[in-house]
């Protein structure tokens, strides 16, 4: 979770003999929940709290964080039109997409004392002053702007920096060759990027723990892939603020690695980035995705992988037949590890089947582009709390499998095709408290039978061009209060739902054009 790594990343959660500090921080995030102060959907389920995209402050609470921060100067923000006269100072520093970018303001801030720096909307250059070298935490989702040459910039002026995050900064191509000076980084955030590759250096990191890069294709984007990938550098060279050279070889690869999403994996894709050789000396390492093991060197840095016990969280991409082996015997080495992606290339139909004994305390699941029967070694994963299983066609026997998981609260089905054209959902699934569904026109129903998913809270529903789809048994979810419809799909669908879930049910909120529609239970 990004807000509890920027919490380790400044010092405000540390490890202890009990926990370790993304621990001690996710107790503080529940904390907030509990006592609403940060609101989140009503849902028990902390797993699903913790991956919610965003959050709102309580704005009795927010008021009070704010005046107090800036009375006590901790914390100050720089929005639309600020006073050059006005003192500023701080630890840390917010910029907002509506601030005027007025150099002479920021150049009058008082930087020396600066931990933490984010920033929303366009970046310029001289954000990043050699003023601010005990700056711990840059944060840059989602800014546009952000070049090569500032990166070059921001490793030379930050040494001290714990928190780098670059995510869904497109003009962004490679890392510098002094990454590796950064000797304090516990977390990198590329995700979203144009890096295809971790230079040498990164080895050098041995406090690294979070690697966090890939980019994502969603499942029904096949005609309009290239939207989701990061455009090659001559691409976006046109738009970039500062001149820089233009690499011909990583234009050449990024140009093959869209080609390859779109032919060889047509229902998913993320791209992975390469590791370099020796990543199996970073014994810190606690969290590595995405890493692609489709190239030339993938067996070699799975056997490096197995090197790091330490591992929570681990994902890879472009899985082939030719490396099946090496996989399934490494996977079990990675004893503490809690989440594990995989994104398996076309037709590797039993690829993982020879995984002997998976990592007893898997909590998280989710593969990709899988063909054929899931695994058996699924109903060995008596820890795990969330399924993701996203296949050309989803069987009734994958429908059934998570019965046997007792501690299953999250289960999220992703298909093209469905035998018999449904959903069939028999007694038990005991524990689940979330069911997400993302389907097209061959879906024509989804059907709940009495007792089934006593304890279930939230039901989302993900259409791509859904013209019939029918309902049946949600009011015998008893515990079901917040029901999402989106995407693209027909009146009749919705008008369906609507009619299934009964009068208790209020509609909360919907787009202009009705793409996501969602209902609440109203209180009886």
């Amino acid at each position: 979770m990004r807000l509890v790594r920027r919490w380790v990343a400044e010092g405000y959660c540390m490890d202890t003999k009990e926990e370790t500090a993304e621990e001690k921080g996710e107790q503080f995030c529940l904390e907030l929940f509990s006592r609403d102060i940060v609101h989140v959907p009503r849902s028990t389920s902390m797993s699903y709290m913790m991956r919610m995209p965003s959050y709102q402050v309580n704005g009795f609470f927010r008021e009070y964080i704010v005046s107090r921060s800036m009375e006590e100067n901790l914390v100050f923000a720089l929005e639309g039109h600020c006073s050059v006269n006005k003192q500023h100072t701080g630890r840390h520093l917010a910029i907002g997409s509506t601030w005027d970018r007025d150099m002479s303001v920021y150049r009058g801030i008082d930087l020396s004392r600066l931990r933490s720096l984010t920033v929303f909307g366009k970046w310029n250059p001289f954000f990043i002053t050699d003023k601010m070298r005990l700056v711990r935490v840059l944060d840059l989702e989602d800014a546009s702007s952000v070049t090569d040459c500032d990166l070059k910039l921001i490793v030379k002026l930050l040494p001290h920096l714990k928190f780098l995050s670059l995510r869904r900064c497109k003009e962004i191509s490679h890392l510098p060759d002094s990454f590796g000076s950064l000797k304090q980084l516990q977390t990198l955030d590329i995700r979203h990027t144009s890096i295809v590759k971790l230079p040498q250096s990164t080895i050098k990191l041995q406090k690294l723990q979070h690697i966090c890069a890939g980019t994502a294709v969603p499942m029904y984007d096949d005609s309009s892939t290239v939207e989701s990938i990061p455009p090659p550098l001559e691409a976006t060279s046109a738009s970039t603020s500062m001149s820089r050279p233009c690499d011909a070889t990583l234009v050449s690869q990024l140009k093959s690695w869209r080609t390859r999403c779109i032919q060889e994996q047509p229902s998913c894709c993320n791209s992975g980035i390469e590791l370099p050789r020796g990543i199996g000396k970073m014994m810190a390492l606690h969290k590595i995705t995405v890493v692609d093991v489709s190239i030339a060197c993938g067996r070699p840095i799975l056997e490096e992988l197995k090197n790091l016990t330490q591992l929570r969280k681990l994902g890879l991409s472009g899985i082939k037949r030719e490396i099946c082996e090496a996989l399934c015997s490494a996977i079990p080495a990675f004893i503490h590890l809690e989440s594990l992606s995989l994104w398996l290339k076309k037709n590797q139909t039993g690829c993982l089947d020879a995984i002997s004994s998976p990592p007893e305390k898997l909590k998280i699941l989710k593969l990709y582009g899988y063909t054929g029967k899931l695994p058996a070694w699924i109903h060995m994963l008596s820890n795990l709390s969330k399924l993701k299983i996203q296949k050309d066609m989803i069987m009734q026997d994958d429908v059934d499998l998570p019965n046997s998981l007792p501690k299953l609260n999250t289960l999220n089905l992703s298909s093209k095709e469905f035998q018999h054209g449904q959903f069939r959902f028999h007694p038990h699934f005991h524990q689940l408290q979330v069911l997400e569904i993302n389907c097209n026109n061959r879906l024509q129903a989804v059907k709940f039978q009495p007792g089934v998913m006593p304890r279930i809270e939230v039901l989302r529903i993900f259409c791509h061009d859904v013209s019939s789809l029918r309902f049946s048994g949600l009011q015998q979810l008893i515990n079901l209060r917040d029901v999402t419809l989106s995407g693209s799909y027909d009146e009749r669908v919705k008008q369906s739902l609507e009619l299934e879930l009964g009068e208790y049910w209020q509609p909360t909120s919907s787009t202009s054009h009705g793409a996501l529609v969602r209902w609440r239970r109203a209180s009886l």
